[in-house]
């Protein structure tokens, strides 16, 4: 008998926008006694990772103001800037959301931090929350 290897949809990481890493990791690693893990930086962001369980925290600091994270922290300041869903089947999550009006950001996967598929919703679709997908 084949085991089904699904595990549903969770969260994967919460991705902080911040202004200066050096600043709030010792808050996260020190203070919260969280661990870190090693991370590729990605889209105009350095990215620090942080076990929080069996998801991630993910620190963005912008590499350039024209960047990303850069836009949203001289827009809004400091703070949470994404949460990310691990799917079990990224493409037909994202066939499912078009065919219910959701607006995507990503129409097709792009590869993302760590070579994962990952792929965005639009924050206008989904409550104001700017949404990633990724397949894990």
């Amino acid at each position: 008998m084949l085991e089904d290897t699904r595990r549903g949809t969770r969260i994967a990481h919460i991705g902080i926008a911040v202004a200066a890493l050096d600043e709030i990791l010792p808050f996260y690693r020190n203070l919260l006694g969280m661990e870190e893990v090693p991370l590729a930086d990605s889209d105009g962001a350095r990215i620090a990772g942080l076990a929080a369980g069996d998801s991630l925290v993910e620190l963005l600091e912008a590499d350039s103001p024209d960047s990303p994270i850069g836009k949203f922290v001289g827009k809004r300041g400091p703070g949470i800037h994404h949460i990310c869903f691990a799917v079990d089947d990224l493409d037909a999550t994202l066939d499912r959301c078009r065919a219910a009006g959701v607006r995507l950001i990503d129409d097709t996967p792009r590869l993302g931090a760590e070579g994962k598929r990952i792929a965005f919703l639009h924050p206008a679709s989904t409550a104001g929350v700017l949404i990633e997908l990724t397949e894990q």
